[in-house]
């Protein structure tokens, strides 16, 4: 990928927005971008296994997991189906599990931490919904765009 979040603060200032919560790179693709799909759900990861296991097409699904690090809200097998059908990659506003394998995915992963408990699978939650967290909301179809700086948000691509 081409681009620089701090180049897009620069250049869009007046409508790009930054989300201060400090996660970490965890998938083998550092830099990503493509449209916003969105899921939140709390400790349940069924919802978004569902959605990553259908058609991409470029889209980064942000997963609002309510800041929760008490269990994964992704793992090696729910990422893995992300790369199979085409995702750009994942930000979590939660925990991870399976950091190594999930490192050597052609993937973008984000999240806060990590935590091997695994998360419920009843299928609570919503799905694209305008979610919010670090004073920027994302919005289904809006353009996300994240590398070692941070995450920021646009209304259309760049």
């Amino acid at each position: 990928m081409d681009f620089a979040t701090a180049d897009l603060v620069d250049t869009h200032e007046a409508v790009i927005t930054s989300c201060w919560v400090q996660m970490r790179n965890y998938g083998g693709q550092v830099r990503f971008a493509g449209p916003i799909r969105t899921v939140r759900c709390h400790r349940d990861n069924a919802l978004l296994k569902s959605i990553l296991s259908k058609p991409g097409d470029g889209a980064v699904l942000v997963v609002d997991g309510g800041g929760s690090l008490a269990s994964a809200l992704v793992g090696d097998i729910i990422a893995g189906l992300a790369v199979k059908n085409g995702w750009a990659g994942i930000i979590v506003n939660g925990v991870i599990r399976d950091s190594a394998a999930i490192g050597e995915l052609p993937l973008g992963v984000k999240a806060l931490g990590t935590n091997p408990l695994k998360s419920a699978k009843t299928g609570s939650g919503e799905a694209d919904q305008t979610v919010s967290f670090g004073d920027c909301a994302f919005t289904p179809g809006h353009w996300v765009y994240s590398d070692e700086d941070g995450v920021v948000v646009l209304p259309e691509k760049a």
